[in-house]
Order: structure tokens, then sequence, then C-alpha cells
């Protein structure tokens, strides 16, 4: 289940994502479709811009600080020991946030990688899973909509 940028944003404005967490101030936060490190996340940028340079300095500013809230987020519910924080754009060219929890128990050789290290089978061995995954979608969102 792979899902572009424009897909995901396009599918959360109609409420039908089905890794949605909620909309923030810049965009959509949502489960990643991979879920090899429990909680990766996902915020797309909304509306669609190419980049973190084509924004202006108040939504360049917004996005950088929801995706730290994403973080922070996932640091309350799961535990997590440290936040990895990436914005590529090379495979798919709208601008998207990749929020990776990374937890100390993982495997010794992972653990100090890249969180895109892991063997394509364990990535892709840990699919999103809506019944799974809805308790901590249900406490992120609870996170990320205090005091709004």
């Amino acid at each position: 289940m792979s899902i572009t940028v424009a897909e995901g944003i396009a599918l959360a404005r109609q409420g039908a994502h089905p890794a949605q967490i909620c909309r923030l101030r810049s965009g959509w936060v949502v489960l990643c479709t991979m879920q090899y490190l429990r909680g990766y996340c996902i915020l797309l940028a909304d509306p669609l811009a190419a980049s973190l340079n084509d924004l202006d300095n108040e939504r360049r500013a917004d996005f950088l600080l929801d995706m730290t809230r994403v973080g922070d987020a996932l640091q309350r519910s799961t535990g997590a020991h440290r936040i990895n924080y990436a914005v590529m754009g090379n495979s798919d060219p709208w601008l998207h946030a990749h929020i990776v929890p990374r937890y100390l128990d993982e495997p010794g050789t992972m653990l100090h990688n890249s969180p895109w290290a892991y063997p394509p089978e364990v990535m892709n061995g840990h699919p999103f899973d809506a019944k799974r995954d809805a308790g901590l979608i249900q406490q992120l969102r609870e996170i990320l909509t205090q005091g709004r």
C-alpha cells in the first residue's frame, strides 16, 4: 500500500486516509505504511509545496515546528529514545517529512544506523495495520490536538 504525498493529502482532506492522525497548521500527520519502527510518521505539507525552500518564512517555520511537535508526541506515546527527522523529496517530489522514532532495543547493528538501513524484508514485513495501530493513532491525535 504505497500512497503518494498528493494522494495522501487528498485522502486526508476527505477524512479517508487509512493512517490519518490529524491536521496540524502546516499539513497532515499520518502513520507511514511501514511500521517496522512503531510510530513512524509522515507530515504531508498542505497546501502542496515542492520543498522547504519554496515556502515563505512563516510556512517554513510552521512546517518545522509541526515536525518537531510530532516527534515530541512520539516520544511521549511510544517511549522512543530518539527521533530521526528527514526531509528528502527524492522519490516523491512534494514536501513531506519522515519522523522516525528510534528505540534502545533495536538490534545493535541498526541502532546507530539510518532507519532506512534495515533490510527490506524487515521494513516491508511490518505494514500499517488499521486495527493494531488504532490505539497509537488515537493517542498521537490526543497529544497533538491538546490545547488547540
